[in-house]
């Protein structure tokens, strides 16, 4: 209570000094400063020198050849193994991976048909280039991972030091790392490698941090009473002891840059990006669809295969009576290159390119059913109306009141609200990180950009949260609601971002609300899976407790399941922010506007002041609503 008495008394002083001292209005015009100048300067003098300057022929000019080549190798590789040797390598290694066992058939069998189905669409050859490009990105990702989470888990300067840039590479919206890369490399394969490399290494970075960090006090002392050096500690406890979080690394890692494979289309990736970009821009659901369908196959694949793989860690690979048997230890993985091998020869005898006559286009029969469900359900539907007026309602009653009410609060004000606010939720730190966040959008110069876009997050986080913990808590307490959930889950986590985009525009046109609800759409799953999970794993005794008292349903969830499980609300609070946060910039594509307008324009017309400034804003929103949704632990007093 004393807190809120002295945070109320301080909101109104401050508010009268405001209202004497600032009056109201919009960002000072006095108080921006101008990037986009130096930025376009920056920008003719690389075009200018690109060509010329020692430093683009001797080292960078180097660095791209170097990225064309490793991939050009890798598809080459691929495209000589032809399609049998090819799906043998994905059955079989993912097998091995997973132990030639009951679920490594599972693993195995999910490889086939992920293959197969991306043959039968007629994307093998696009399917072939996006490996080729995952396969390089994913290794480097690694590595530069594995290097920083090293330095990070290692010594606590560098964590506190590489904290900061690591929450900025994750929080910078996609397009943003296209501009500079496109800059220096121009398009093609290149920009989309090391842009990709960039937005995927921060989770392994991360998570070989923190298990290096906690890795067992008492391994780590024994290594030291056996008298290990620093080195040898690192080499025979930390790094055994991390396998498991590193492998998990990879996996987000792996996910990470697959999705980033449509956006890196737009600066000549190609593969199945370029496929899907094509289709956005006529506005072609079962093109979409045909190219976005293997994306997910190949992430699912992927996610299977290494987790499968992070579940066997440690345990025995031997046979039952002990001994290494031929579906064991390194013979097993000589068995699955020697298959791979025999598929290869046999591909080169029956022909290396997919079977014309193998592949089947779900086009037409996809864009009719889209057209058909447009017709019937855009309007005219009785008493809801249909996709188009629900677009207009929400736009009138909540989307343009919300960026209204934000936009014509004085600067001073809006800043003093999240100051309050971030003191509520966090400590004065808190409070101060997020007002000097929100101050930067304006000395940016993008003050009502920013709102706007504020807005537009504002609301989807608020749909997104409502829906997705009510449908979080069905899915904890009732089993087949999860049951049937999971493959529409599965398959809405792993879809790119733009597919989203295509039905959606269909439904509801150009707009706002649809951006917004295209970000509902792609973050939805993140909250649902961590609302259930989150709900399930309450304290069994506290439920035994409030049964045994006569609780009702209604009252285990509200007094018990929901406050012990507020943990797991914050953090799918969290991850709303950031899903939700990246689809509206992407939204900007469909009438979304605001930065990510500016941010597409940017990288379409080579405006790097534009595309960067805007950038730089989205990242100091997303510092700002982590800040609001993310309580701090106070230090408590003695």
């Amino acid at each position: 209570m004393r807190r809120w008495g002295v945070l109320g008394g301080l909101v109104v002083v401050l508010g009268v000094l405001g209202a004497w001292l600032l009056g109201g209005g919009a960002w000072p015009a006095g108080l921006t400063v101008d990037l986009s100048t130096p930025l376009d300067a920056a920008n003719t003098w690389v075009l200018d020198n690109r060509d010329t300057h020692p430093v683009f022929l001797y080292f960078l000019l180097h660095l791209s050849n170097t990225a064309t080549d490793a991939v050009d190798a890798v598809y080459q590789l691929l495209a000589a193994m032809g399609w049998p040797g090819v799906l043998a390598a994905a059955v079989l290694f993912a097998w091995r991976a997973a132990g030639f066992d009951r679920r490594g058939a599972r693993v195995a069998a999910t490889a086939l048909g992920a293959f197969a189905v991306c043959g039968l669409l007629g994307m093998w050859d696009a399917t072939l280039l996006t490996i080729a490009l995952m396969v390089v990105a994913v290794a480097l990702a690694a590595l530069l991972g594995v290097v920083i989470g090293l330095a990070a888990g290692l010594s606590d300067r560098v964590d506190r030091l590489l904290r900061p840039v690591l929450d900025t590479m994750q929080v910078l919206p996609a397009f943003a790392y296209l501009l500079p890369f496109v800059l220096v490399f121009g398009t093609g394969t290149p920009a989309a490698l090391f842009c990709t490399v960039i937005y995927a290494a921060p989770p392994m970075a991360r998570l070989t941090a923190l298990g290096l960090r906690s890795a067992d006090p008492g391994v780590l002392e024994a290594s030291v009473s056996l008298g290990a050096g620093r080195r040898q500690r690192l080499w025979t406890a930390r790094l055994p002891l991390a396998r498991r979080q590193m492998l998990l690394g990879l996996n987000q890692t792996i996910m990470m840059a697959l999705s980033m494979v449509v956006i890196a289309a737009l600066v000549g990736a190609g593969g199945l990006g370029e496929e899907v970009y094509s289709a956005l821009s006529t506005v072609d659901v079962g093109k979409a669809l045909a190219a976005g369908v293997p994306i997910v196959l190949i992430a699912i694949w992927l996610d299977r295969t290494t987790a499968a793989a992070g579940d066997r860690l440690g345990a025995a690979d031997s046979a039952p009576d002990g001994r290494a048997g031929p579906l064991h230890g390194r013979s097993a993985w000589a068995l699955a290159a020697a298959g791979t091998l025999t598929a290869t020869l046999v591909g080169l005898a029956l022909g290396t390119r997919w079977p014309r006559g193998w592949t089947y286009d779900i086009s037409a029969p996809v864009n009719r059913a889209q057209d058909w469900v447009v017709d019937h359900f855009s309007s005219g539907v009785p008493v809801v109306g249909g996709t188009e007026v629900w677009s207009e309602t929400f736009t009138v009653w909540l989307l343009n009141p919300l960026r209204d009410a934000l936009q014509g609060l004085p600067w001073w004000a809006l800043l003093l609200v999240v100051a309050v606010l971030a003191r509520l939720v966090g400590t004065w730190r808190t409070a101060l990180t997020a007002t000097v966040a929100l101050a930067a959008t304006g000395v940016l110069g993008v003050w009502t950009q920013s709102l706007d876009t504020l807005s537009q997050v504002v609301a989807a986080l608020a749909v997104t949260l409502v829906l997705g913990v009510l449908v979080g808590v069905a899915c904890a307490r009732l089993g087949w609601v999860e049951r049937w959930l999971r493959p529409v889950l599965d398959t809405l986590q792993t879809l790119p971002q733009f597919v989203y985009l295509i039905p959606v525009v269909a439904l509801f046109g150009v707009s706002r609300a649809a951006a917004i609800i295209a970000a509902v759409v792609y973050a939805l799953p993140a909250v649902i899976r961590i609302t259930t999970q989150g709900i399930r794993e309450v304290d069994p005794a506290a439920m035994e407790a409030a049964r045994s008292m006569g609780a009702s349903p209604r009252q285990q969830l509200f007094q018990v399941q929901l406050p012990l499980a507020r943990p797991a609300l914050q953090l799918a609070v969290n991850q709303g922010v950031v899903l939700v946060l990246a689809v509206v910039v992407v939204g900007g594509l469909v009438g979304g506007g605001a930065l990510g307008y500016d941010v597409v324009k940017g990288l379409s017309r080579g405006e790097m002041g534009v595309g960067v400034t805007a950038g730089l804003a989205i990242v100091c929103l997303g510092l700002v609503l982590d800040r609001l949704t993310q309580p701090t632990a106070r230090t408590p007093k003695h």
